[in-house]
This record gives structure tokens, sequence and C-alpha cells, in this order.
């Protein structure tokens, strides 16, 4: 059976007559200026910190150009709401004087109000991700689509759904790891916060999505940003789709392209893809967007079309409804002139109009082009801190804790040191603000970096800084400050415990690119130094992607990766080394150990393979720092008695799975229950396991709970080499915590469809 043709929800009868109408009164200037989308610099410029309209560009671009789209904050520099009501008001007062149709405008909300001053901020995804709990992802996007909305922007480029395989990647922090469930569970939550439950009218406290970047972006063969993938038909379809294709089920409004090729085929150019795997076979009526000046690429770089006209006509015809240009208006031109040509079909632009101006009819743009800043009571309030302080609390991983040294006892003198130490930009990472975060301590100044959080928590007077290393204030992040090891080596002397605090300055895309993937030699030489100093060092990892520390590591009586934990996320560690908060995130991506050793927890069986005889002898077991799914607690864990409701099924059959979880420890604690599966023996090479379902538990000291997770037997199929959905007769390995049950299908079955 191919997959249904029938949109993923039921269409608004009244509205799609609505759509109609608008589509026949429109002329084909009109329809292509809605598939246009803009930058805001092309409409004005900044003076002394406002942007000011220029009103001859205003009037080219709605007036003669009836442009539909407009994104990007002026500079890139967060604004305040009040100037973001003046922005996105004059420009749907013109739009709709000029068009008789709302404008979108769009911004990178990507962790909370990135470009809208005094808002709340978020963990990053990536964090999110570590949470292992979905009602918080759904949570945080709701209260961002609030303020969002509050701020007059009805349209975020968010969230990321590139699963991580590649810890080279600049973008490993946007996403939500490397595993394609975690991504399909959290992205999922996300698309319902933003958008709420009915995608047809998501009323005026939601905002639509657009889910990015569809898809294969993160396998880079050279692990730069934007670079050639080069992926499997099976993995494109089981790991890559799958997160795409439950957040279409959720209704997801928009969607964006990934920048780069998949097998030597640009996905902007890829109508397989874009239209048959997406618009045909899943049947959904949103709207696809391209990334940033894409369609150039296919000639400027890509060279795969001779000019931009050509360029053009390919990403048009293979799906693309809305251009990010995001200067040149000589798309419109060229456009215009391909359709009078027969080139693009004129039922090719009629569809992708329709998906535009269904997704202005879904936010209600037609009768409310902007909002009113006094519905908005709850802004950037204690209530919307308090969940992005919980947030922050349970992403981030204790990863090490010998002999019990954490948390810290009352009174202790802490040496804090390192370049993330006292830094809001460490915490926030990129999109914070700016694109690249780099000025990230300008905005943040109500905020706790580690080090005022650690003085709030600890006493100020326990608390000593002495960084050793330095970043370069607002500069690359890859600049550091002349080292000044000695001063902290020196202040060791009266300290009891070092907290060095290591990782990354923020950045993104591919300014974020790196060639060395472990920790920077000034960082690791500062912990080498301390280390000889004999006192307890508690490693703290600020980080957007994993940096080697296999050196330095165990030197560490204790580590916590905090990953980018966003503005309270100083306050979280703070919590969590006084055992105020207990730890409970788990891993989201395989830690890696060594430079030649990059791998997924997902691994193919063969992978791991163990000495040989004689000559042949290769020794290439798997080895890495920390695997998915770990993570400490100041408590303990035990699990025991797994069963399963049955123990053959077939497809379409479920199947549940009831193991005992006790905490054995002294407090209270929460704990991340995951089921992973393995195909003993499969037509294709299985893999090592792969995660299946998960839940959270929080258990008090002593308690035993019955903890039941229920899977699809489908859920245990794979895509074959000739893209079809299989589940094969044979016996599968059920693994919960340490416990094992095996469960046998009793027949195989192959079907086509983009489901499972």
């Amino acid at each position: 059976m191919v997959g249904s043709l029938l949109p993923t929800h039921a269409t608004d009868a009244k509205m799609e007559k609505a759509i109609e109408r608008t589509l026949r009164k429109m002329t084909l200037e009109e329809k292509i200026g809605q598939m246009t989308e803009l930058c805001i610099d092309v409409l004005g410029h900044d003076e002394n910190g406002k942007f000011v309209f220029e009103e001859d560009k205003l009037h080219k671009v709605f007036a003669q150009y009836k442009v539909g789209s407009i994104l990007n904050a002026p500079g890139p520099v967060a604004r305040s709401r009040e100037e973001w009501k003046e922005i996105i008001g004059r420009i749907q007062e013109l739009s709709m004087r000029e068009i008789g149709i709302p404008c979108i405008y769009g911004l990178d909300q990507n962790h909370g109000t990135t470009y809208t001053t005094g808002g709340t901020m978020f963990p990053q995804n990536i964090n999110v991700a570590a949470t292992f709990d979905p009602a918080l992802a759904e949570q945080a996007a709701t209260i961002t689509a609030y303020e969002t909305r509050a701020s007059n922007c009805p349209w975020t480029y968010s969230p990321t759904l590139d699963i991580t395989r590649d810890p080279r990647w600049s973008r490993i922090w946007e996403s939500y790891g490397e595993d394609c469930l975690v991504n399909a569970l959290m992205g999922s939550a996300a698309v319902r916060g933003f958008q709420g439950t009915n995608p047809d009218d998501m009323g005026k406290t939601r905002i639509a999505t657009s889910i990015k970047h569809y898809m294969g972006y993160s396998f880079p063969r050279t692990g730069k940003d934007r670079t050639p993938a080069y992926i499997t038909v099976s993995d494109l379809r089981e790991k890559c789709f799958e997160p795409f294709r439950q957040c279409v089920e959720a209704g997801a409004a928009t969607l964006m392209v990934n920048s780069a090729s998949i097998n030597g085929v640009p996905v902007h150019a890829n109508r397989e893809l874009l239209t048959v795997w997406l618009k045909e076979q899943m049947g959904w009526d949103g709207m696809i967007v391209t990334d940033w000046s894409d369609i150039n690429n296919l000639y400027t770089r890509e060279h795969v079309a001779a000019d931009k006209k050509e360029a053009i006509e390919i990403a048009i015809n293979a799906g693309i409804d809305m251009s990010m240009e995001p200067y040149d208006l000589g798309f419109c031109d060229l456009l215009k002139e391909l359709v009078n040509e027969g080139r693009v079909p004129m039922s090719r632009i009629d569809d992708a109009v329709r998906r535009v101006l269904r997704l202005k009819y879904r936010l209600g743009l037609f009768e409310h082009p902007t909002t009113d800043m006094a519905d908005y009571p709850l802004y950037g309030s204690q209530q919307h801190a308090a969940v992005a302080l919980h947030a922050a609390e349970e992403s981030e991983v204790l990863l090490k804790n010998t002999d019990g040294i954490l948390p810290l006892k009352k009174g202790v003198k802490i040496l804090l040191t390192g370049p993330n130490a006292n830094s809001m930009r460490c915490l926030n990472g990129g999109w914070s603000y700016t694109w690249q975060g780099h000025l990230a301590d300008r905005f943040t100044e109500q905020y706790n970096t580690i080090y005022e959080a650690l003085c709030n928590k600890f006493g100020a007077a326990n608390v000593t800084l002495e960084q050793g290393v330095t970043y370069v204030a607002e500069g690359a992040y890859t600049e550091e400050n002349a080292p000044q090891i000695d001063r902290a080596v020196a202040a060791a002397a009266a300290a009891d415990v070092i907290i060095a605090c290591v990782g990354e300055n923020s950045y993104c895309e591919t300014p974020g690119n790196l060639s060395d993937l472990a920790l920077s030699q000034n960082q690791r030489d500062l912990v080498k130094a301390l280390s000889a100093t004999g006192k307890p060092i508690v490693l703290v990892l600020n980080e957007g992607r994993p940096r080697l520390i296999n050196d330095i590591e165990p030197m560490a009586k204790a580590v916590i990766d905090i990953l980018l934990p966003g503005n309270y996320g100083g306050d979280a560690l703070a919590n969590i080394l006084a055992g105020d908060t207990n730890p409970s995130a788990k891993m989201p991506y395989t830690y890696p150990r060594n430079s030649a050793e990059l791998t997924t927890y997902d691994y193919r069986t063969s992978e791991e393979v163990d000495r040989m005889e004689g000559a042949y002898d290769y020794d290439a077991v798997v080895s890495v720092q920390w695997p998915f799914g770990y993570g400490l607690s100041y408590t303990k864990f035990a699990y025991s008695n797994l069963t399963a409701d049955r123990t053959e099924f077939k497809n379409g059959d479920q199947l549940t799975f009831s193991v005992d979880l006790k905490n054995e420890g002294d407090r209270a604690g929460k704990e991340v229950v995951m089921l992973f599966s393995r195909d003993m023996v499969a037509s294709m090479v299985p893999e090592n396991r792969r995660l299946r379902a998960f839940t959270k538990v929080e258990l008090q000291p002593g308690e035993t709970r019955r903890v039941s997770l229920t899977i699809k037997a489908s859920d245990l199929a794979f895509v074959n080499p000739q893209g079809k959905w299989t589940l094969e007769k044979g016996d599968f390995r059920i693994q919960v915590g340490s416990q094992v049950a095996m469960v046998r299908c009793t027949e195989t079955n192959v079907w086509e469809t983009p489901n499972k």
C-alpha cells in the first residue's frame, strides 16, 4: 500500500474556501510576491541603535513586488517588544493596504525569545533532549510562542530535527541529539507547544513552526556545516525522516530545507523528498521554505544549474513554496519569466500560494495582522523564569562522582577557574540575542554567571575566581587570550576544591566549524597544572558539542556536562553542586573518547570487532568516553523483574514491557527508564541496539514502582535497501536497565509507506 493521499489532519472547509477566494483575485505578480521572503535589512537601516524604514524601499517591496514575508532582526540584534510592535506593525499596515494580504514575519526564536529583549531564554534544544521529558519541551515551546506572539511575530524557524551523527558538526546543540526517536518525540511536543493542538486555528498565543532542516543536514561527510551528505536509503527513511514525519503528523505548519545535498542531489532540487515524500505520500498541506539564499546555491555552489533562472526553475518545480532570498527581488522577475515561458506551470504556482495563504489564515493574520502587548501580561514573568530554571536543572548531566565528592559540603572553599566560569555568552551559545551569541553579555546583566551563582549559593567569601584561561570578549569562538595559568595554580593553595569550567565559547553554523575536536590546548594545560596541586577537581563542561578530554578526565573527581543551559544555567549548576537539586539528565549523544573513534550508540553489531587471531589483530573494539543515555544521580536506582505481556507477536500487535524500579538511596530522585531493542538475526546487518521508548519517573527514598512501556510491533521494523519497511520473523532482545527479555516475531511483513 502506498501512503495516504489525504491530509494529515481535518482541513477547515471554511478556511479552504477563503483561500480559494483570495487566490482567484490575485495577479501573477501578487502570487509570486507571496512566494518571496526578504530580510528586514532591505527595508531600511539602523540609526543609533534603532531601525529606520526607508519609504522608497518599502514601496518597492510591498507596492511594486507584493512581497509576502519578511524575516530576521535588524542587525541582526535583539529588539525590545516596543520596537517589534512598531516594525512589524508598520509592515503589516503596508501589506494590508498595498496587497490586501498580511505579511508573515519570521524570527529564529530557537531557545526562547532569541531576538526579543526582556523575554525568557530557555536551554538549547540539546539540553531539552537531555531531560528526556517531552512535556518539558512542550512547556518551553508554549512559553516561547506566547512571548514571541507578544512581540508581534507569528512565525519561528524552530525546532531543529537534525539527528546529530557527527560530533564535529557545528549545529549539534540546536538539535535533540543523535537518536531519531528522541528527536521525534521532543520535536512533536515542541510543535504542539508552539502551535497548539489545532493547526487550523492557532489562536493569539501560538505561533507557526518551521521544522528544520529537511533532511540529512547533520550527516556531512566532512563534518563541516552545509556540506554534502551520503546517506543510505535505509537511514534516510528510517532515521532522518522519522522526526519530520512525526512533526508533520503533529501539525507542523511549515518546513525549512537542508542547505546541502544528499547523495549528490541538492535537497532544494529533490522533488522525490520535497513533493513525493511530504506532499503526496503524507498528504501534507503545509508550506516549504528555503534556507538562507539556498536557491542561489544551486548555481553558485552546487553547480546543478547554469544561472539563477534555471536554479529557480529547478527548486520551484521540485516543491519549494517560498524562497528566502533574502536580498534579491530579481527572484520575482525571473520566476514570472519562467511561468510565462511555460517552464514553471501555473498549477505549481497556485499550489505554492495556497500553502502560503493557508499559513496566514491558520494564524488568523487576515483578521488580526498584529497583536496588542497588553494581552500578554506574563511576558518575561517570574512564572516563565521558573520553568526555564527547572529546565536547566533537569538538563545538566552528572557524568562522574568519585567518592561522592558531590554534592559539596557547606563552608567549602572553592577555586573557580576556566574560561566558562564568568560568562553568560558561554551559557547561552549561538542564537542568543545575536546569530553568533557573541553579544549576549550585553543583554544579560540581570542573570547569573556560574561565578555569580556560586557566590550566591556558597557565599562570596568562599568562592575565589581565577580563570587562568579566558576568551577574547565578543570575538570568534576559537579566540583565547594569553593564558595566566600560574595565577590559578597559586590560588589553589587556599581552596578545598577546584571547579574548572571549560568548553566552548558561543558559535553558530559555518563560523562554528572546527579542525580539531579536542578541547583547546590552553584549557587542557590549565586542568593539568591544577591537577598537580593535589586539590580535587570538579570538571564542568559547558559546550555545544563534545570536545575530547580523554587526557584530563582522569584528573577530575567529578564531571558535570551542563551543555548550553541558557540564562539560568549558572543557578541550576549551583543548585546541583549544593545538593539542592538531584541531577537526572542523561547524555543525548555519544561522547567520544578518541578522535578516530567517532560512533553512535546504534552502531551495527559488526562494527564492534574484537581481537582476531594471528597477524590480523585489529583490536577495533568500540570505545567511548560516555555513552548515549548515560547520567548519574545522587541516589541509586535498581531494576528487576522485567516482563512482557506477550512473548510472540506479529505486525499490528502492541507489546507492553513492565519492570520494577526501586530508589535504593536516601534522597528522592528521577530516573529515565529506557527500552532498547535488538534484532538478533536480520536480512540486513542489525544494529547493536535501538531506543524504542522512554519515560521519566520520580521516586522517593526506598520507593519501588512498576513501570510499563508500550511499543508497536512495527516499531521493531527496519527499512530495507529498497526503501520498504520490513518486520522479519525471528527473535528480539529487549533491555530495560540491567534487565533483559526475549520476544519473537512469528511472521515476516513488508510494506511501502512513510509510516512504520
